[in-house]
């Protein structure tokens, strides 16, 4: 069965459907496959254009937000990013669901004029009286509303693609975001569609694991900053230069993933790769559990009465001694007092945040880029607009999900709680993933098997 299944995975939907190929004779010419692989590309240069645009915009967001309105603290700013989140988790249903049923010029030309209104709006949202803020909260959820677009490309590019070509046009489409629509109806061959025979299981199975993907990287990218403040007393400017070095590079290493793993899928199928993913992943944020006896410089600033976690007076007397020699005029650094763990949490060393950063930084683009391509063989040659803006509307869902978890746990309990529990939700999502192996094959293996028992 899981030989079948592999098989399948390097296989087209319902046959050969490579140019010249006896299928297609007649259906697919030379001239139309370069025009259908025209529009992909077209679309890959679409999808870098806007993930540069964004990483431009969300670096400013929060200098931009002090300036504009100074009433905005630091728990507005989490509602403002995750603005974007909310408005893509809302669009993309709905631009998936209009895509299978019109032209998919339509979706795509309409959300770019969205996104063009609401980066004219957060261009000028200092220009009000007051309440700037909540307008700025507007303009980046009407940018997410926009950004519900990238259902209608995902669908594009899983159906105008045969099952042959799909993991590498997935995995180009997600390196172009990793970097930074004119279109009509998908230009597939006109091929005979079976009904029925989408393994609903295998559906959901996939929408969770994409879930848990973004989670993850969601939350880490949200801990990375406060964790390297906490543990190595970076100032802000150290932190924002340093933690964006790290995450640079694994932009960079996420592209050389992307490009690599569609040859590698070839050879030991999506499946596979999803799983080892994930097992990168876990073995990640297992490594950035704190062990040993060094603790993190204490920040006693903002002290007040009262505001003293339950410690023994001789564990605060130490610390404040150890502390005592430092210079008053700098930026505090350190653990905040305020954080009762940070007196008996051992340090992250920063050997453990690097390489931990660089095997989430193998898992994750791995994990991403299987879960669509997956998806897409498993619903198979039909319209997946609805079904995309689901899988895009869950990936939004974790981003916002994930900073809140990551956040609160963090704050009340450490890295120790905090990464020890991504341990647990990546080991169970590798729990479900082994009981879902099997049914995670493509649509015309399942649409095979039907056939047969039918016969």
């Amino acid at each position: 069965m899981a030989n079948l299944g592999t098989e399948a995975e390097r296989e087209p939907l319902l046959g050969d459907h490579t140019p010249g190929s006896r299928e297609l004779d007649g259906i697919e010419t030379e001239e139309h496959y370069k025009s259908r692989w025209r529009s992909i590309r077209i679309l890959y240069f679409t999808v870098f254009i806007s993930s540069v645009g964004f990483s431009i915009v969300i670096m400013s967001i929060w200098p931009y937000l002090q300036k504009i309105d100074p009433t905005a603290d630091a728990s507005f700013l989490g509602w403002v990013i995750a603005s974007f989140s909310v408005g893509q988790m809302v669009a993309s249903p709905i631009f998936g669901l209009w895509s299978n049923y019109r032209p998919r010029r339509e979706p795509l030309t309409v959300s770019i004029l969205i996104s063009v209104a609401a980066n004219c709006l957060y261009a000028y949202v200092h220009a009000p009286a007051s309440h700037n803020k909540y307008y700025m909260l507007a303009a980046r959820g009407l940018v997410g509303f926009g950004a519900g677009n990238v259902a209608v490309v995902r669908s594009y590019i899983a159906g105008a693609t045969s099952l042959q070509e799909r993991t590498s046009a997935m995995a180009n489409t997600s390196a172009c975001q990793a970097l930074g629509f004119i279109l009509g109806p998908a230009s597939t061959a006109e091929i005979h569609i079976p009904q029925g025979y989408i393994d609903q299981v295998a559906v959901v199975a996939t929408n969770v694991l994409f879930f848990v993907v973004l989670f993850i990287f969601a939350l880490f990218e949200t801990i990375l900053t406060p964790l390297t403040m906490d543990m190595y007393a970076w100032t802000r400017e150290q932190a924002v230069l340093y933690d964006g070095i790290i995450l640079a590079c694994l932009g960079i290493e996420a592209v050389l993933i992307f490009m690599g793993i569609k040859l590698l899928s070839k050879q030991i199928g999506e499946r596979a790769i999803l799983l080892g993913g994930l097992i990168v992943v876990w073995v990640g944020f297992f490594i950035l559990l704190p062990w040993g006896n060094q603790f993190p410089k204490i920040q006693w600033e903002g002290l007040h009465n009262n505001s003293i976690p339950n410690v023994t007076f001789g564990e605060i007397a130490v610390t404040f001694w150890k502390s005592s020699g430092e210079g008053q005029n700098e930026e505090p650094t350190g653990c905040a007092i305020q954080q009762a763990w940070c007196l008996y949490t051992p340090v992250i060393h920063l050997a453990q945040l690097l390489t931990s950063a660089t095997l989430i930084g193998v898992g994750y683009p791995a994990c991403n880029v299987m879960s669509y391509t997956l998806y897409s063989k498993i619903l198979g040659p039909k319209p997946q607009g609805a079904y995309m803006g689901w899988l895009t509307a869950s990936g939004s869902g974790a981003r916002i999900f994930g900073p809140m978890f990551i956040s609160q746990v963090y704050a009340y309990w450490g890295p120790r709680w905090a990464f020890s529990l991504v341990c647990g939700i990546v080991l169970l999502t590798i729990t479900l993933l082994g009981v879902v192996y099997n049914r995670l094959v493509a649509f015309s293996l399942r649409h095979e098997r039907n056939q047969e028992s039918i016969n």
